[in-house]
């Protein structure tokens, strides 16, 4: 396991993948928001931010936090929802302003926490609202081999909410990470290809990721959530309170170890 350097974090870029799990978008109310969008099979239907070091919109605020989760500030009721996930870990190499590559080398529970905001311009309007909006685990696995039957073979993504009055609920798919629509090298040559020619449009919600990771300074490091998984029903009916705590884990089958997030929402 290795420790993440928090400071170091806040130089890295952070973007995610969206539907790279069979049935999240629809669970989440978000299958619309793809209507305009074209992608192949079973293929994810693209990259978005949530992250761009040195930004001056609401990309540039810092969001990651190891144990809290802010609710932002609203007039109205805030449906917040625990998006359970994978992040990797990747060092990046350029060709001028074009990633070239992504080496993957360690990999951790994620909280991609999102606000369902029907009509969203952007995916990337429901991901930053600010502090601790974002949660990453202090620890991952030192992994970075990602073949099918390499080391995260045995490891499987949990998610659970406790709530204030004490209460367990399990809140996402207890899933494997192979079972990711995309994953390992088939799912990074597909993201270096989307941040070459992922341009958005004002018709879809996706942006052009691979322009803003080069305004950011070239970063050399980002942290990738590489999608959500699938929703119990409890967790695609249930949305975050003061005082309950997000719990998201990635853990191995093989020997008991694990890379745990575990955050608590405040007002």
């Amino acid at each position: 396991m290795i420790e993440l350097d928090f400071d170091e974090l806040r130089t890295w870029f952070g973007f995610g993948v969206a539907g790279n799990f069979a049935g999240h978008l629809e669970q989440a109310g978000e299958a619309a928001d793809f209507v305009n969008v074209e992608s192949e099979g079973t293929a994810p239907k693209g990259i978005f931010p949530w992250y761009a070091p040195g930004s001056d919109t609401f990309l540039g605020e810092f969001p990651l936090s190891h144990d809290a989760i802010d609710l932002p500030q609203s007039d109205t009721p805030l449906n917040l929802q625990i998006e359970p996930e994978v992040a990797l870990a990747c060092e990046v190499s350029w060709a001028g302003d074009t990633v070239a590559s992504l080496r993957p080398f360690a990999l951790g529970a994620f909280n991609d926490c999102s606000i369902r905001r029907p009509n969203a311009p952007k995916i990337s309007y429901k991901k930053n609202w600010g502090l601790n909006s974002k949660g990453v685990a202090r620890q991952f696995f030192d992994i970075d081999d990602l073949t099918p039957d390499g080391p995260t073979a045995t490891l499987r993504l949990g998610c659970h909410l406790r709530t204030a009055d004490g209460q367990e609920h399990d809140y996402g798919v207890d899933s494997p990470l192979l079972g990711y629509s995309y994953y390992g090298e088939v799912l990074l040559d597909w993201i270096v290809e989307r941040l070459a020619n992922q341009k958005g449009s004002p018709q879809t919600p996706l942006e052009d990721v691979g322009a803003l990771m080069a305004a950011s300074g070239h970063p050399g490091r980002v942290l990738i959530g590489i999608g959500a998984t699938k929703y119990t029903p409890l967790g695609e009916s249930t949305y975050l309170q003061p005082g309950d705590q997000a719990v998201v884990r990635v853990y191995d089958t093989a020997d008991g170890a694990k890379s745990e997030l575990v955050q608590t929402v405040s007002s």
